[in-house]
C-alpha cells in the first residue's frame, strides 16, 4: 500500500484558468513589500493596450519565480537551443502589422 505524503498540495486548475492568456509584453514594478508583474497583449497598429493580467508576489517569491524561470529556461535551450532574445529595441509598437487610421 503506497504511502501518503502528507507535504503533498493538491492543486486544482479551473478550465477557463486552464486556458491561458496571451501575453506579448510584461511590465515588472517593485515596492519594499511586493513585486507587480502585468502582462499586457500589444496588437500590431493599436496605440492601446490593456493589461491582461496582473500577478503580485513578496520579494522572496518573486526570487523563487526567478530561479524556475532560469531552470526551466536552461532545460528549454538544451533540449531545443538557444532563446534569441533580441535586447535592442525592447519592444517594437508596431511588429509589422497594418496601422491603424484615424
Amino acid at each position: 500500500m503506497a504511502e501518503k505524503n502528507e507535504n503533498q498540495l493538491n492543486i486544482e486548475l479551473a478550465e477557463d484558468v486552464a486556458e491561458g492568456v496571451y501575453s506579448n509584453l510584461a511590465i515588472i514594478t517593485h515596492s519594499n513589500t511586493e513585486f507587480v508583474l502585468d502582462f499586457i497583449r500589444v496588437m500590431p497598429g493599436i496605440p492601446k493596450a490593456k493589461v491582461k493580467s496582473r500577478i503580485i508576489l513578496t520579494p522572496e517569491h518573486a526570487k523563487r519565480l526567478l530561479g524556475a524561470l532560469n531552470d526551466n529556461i536552461a532545460k528549454f535551450e538544451a533540449a531545443n537551443g538557444n532563446i534569441n532574445a533580441q535586447d535592442d529595441p525592447p519592444f517594437p509598437m508596431n511588429f509589422g502589422g497594418p496601422t491603424a487610421q484615424a
